[in-house]
């Protein structure tokens, strides 16, 4: 049986159990912009509690005011995510998935202050402890694995619906398990969900084979626009409102981009931006070698892993860019200082 790292966790999982055993109106949220890993897991988070506790009034809240991604419509129980302008509740228990940092709760944040108590069940990177139980594990691939974990410690039968959920958010947080994060942990987990009825097929087929032509069009856009520097070792892109009105793609869509950059052969840091409304634009981070891109995305007001992060300015793109390629650069030149020791 897995999982070593639940050993851990034992007293952590049983605090959170405490506070779901002494709430009636539980709000469960993830991150703003939620990506598979963020809508799997809290879909299969609000399953586990209403399998695990009897008379239990769970809602599966979204940050924004944004549709539920295309991409992510397949997912069994998605038709019950819910607005924040559309629950009024004040929830004895608030739990954060898939994030540590209240800041990106967005719009959901008058929720969260509004709640009696908080749990939070995360593998980011945390700030300032917010919470009253819950887990945050860094070295998790994906917060599916933890919710996984939470089930099996709280005696949950896994269905085949929470386990394809859970199948989502791990398939797509390590990247189809091509990303660096994809541990033993990540495999056994998967074998598990597998076992409980998902299926990776269908999570193939969906979010990885299913594209817009219109979306694929927006694909070319960006990848006409791939730029190199520091010899080919980092590649960036970007897309514009005029890029997504003009190929009638939403931004929710667009998870995907970040990976057209990421396939550059000798490159071994990604940049990826989108403008979004409000005049802002999402930077989004990728490490494929060694080096943290951590740091760049919380010098720019984000954060996350080594080797994904990600972060929100305002402005346009070429403001965006002249902020975060200087940071890119000297990367590159802390590294070879590293390296060459004593030059000059």
């Amino acid at each position: 049986m897995l999982i070593s790292n639940m050993d851990g966790e034992t007293a952590q999982f049983d605090a959170l159990s405490a506070l779901i055993d002494e709430a009636k109106d539980i709000a469960v949220c993830a991150h703003t912009s939620p990506d598979g890993d963020a809508i799997g897991s809290t879909l299969a988070l609000a399953e586990i509690i209403e399998a695990g506790w009897e008379g239990k009034r769970v809602c599966v809240l979204l940050a924004d005011d944004d549709v539920v991604p295309r991409t992510y419509k397949f997912l069994p129980g998605q038709e019950r995510l819910t607005h924040v302008a559309d629950y009024d509740v004040d929830p004895d228990l608030f739990i954060c998935v898939d994030l540590s940092d209240k800041t990106r709760l967005n719009e959901a944040q008058r929720v969260l202050e509004r709640s009696s108590k908080v749990g939070v069940l995360d593998h980011h990177p945390s700030g300032e402890k917010f919470w009253d139980a819950g887990v945050v594990r860094t070295g998790a691939a994906a917060a599916g694995v933890i919710v996984t974990e939470f089930a099996i410690h709280r005696g949950v039968d896994l269905t085949p619906t929470m386990a394809q959920n859970l199948m989502c958010a791990v398939v797509t947080d390590t990247g189809r398990f091509q990303y660096q994060n994809a541990d033993g942990e990540a495999f056994e987990v998967a074998s598990m969900l597998v076992d409980a009825g998902a299926s990776p097929s269908e999570i193939a087929l969906r979010v990885y084979q299913s594209d817009r032509l219109a979306y694929i069009h927006l694909c070319a856009v960006v990848m006409s626009r791939i730029t190199t520097f520091e010899q080919g070792r980092v590649s960036y892109s970007y897309a514009t409102t005029a890029d997504f009105r003009a190929n009638e793609v939403p931004v929710a869509e667009c998870d995907g981009l970040v990976a057209l950059v990421r396939c550059v052969d000798g490159t071994q840091v990604e940049l990826f931006l989108k403008e979004i409304p409000g005049g802002k634009v999402r930077g989004n981070l990728r490490s494929k070698c060694g080096l943290d891109i951590s740091g760049i995305a919380r010098r720019l007001g984000g954060g996350g892993h080594r080797a994904a992060a990600g972060f929100t300015v305002d402005g346009s793109v070429d403001e965006a860019l002249s902020a975060a390629l200087p940071l890119l650069h000297a990367l590159f030149e802390s590294e070879s200082s590293v390296e060459h020791p004593g030059t000059n």
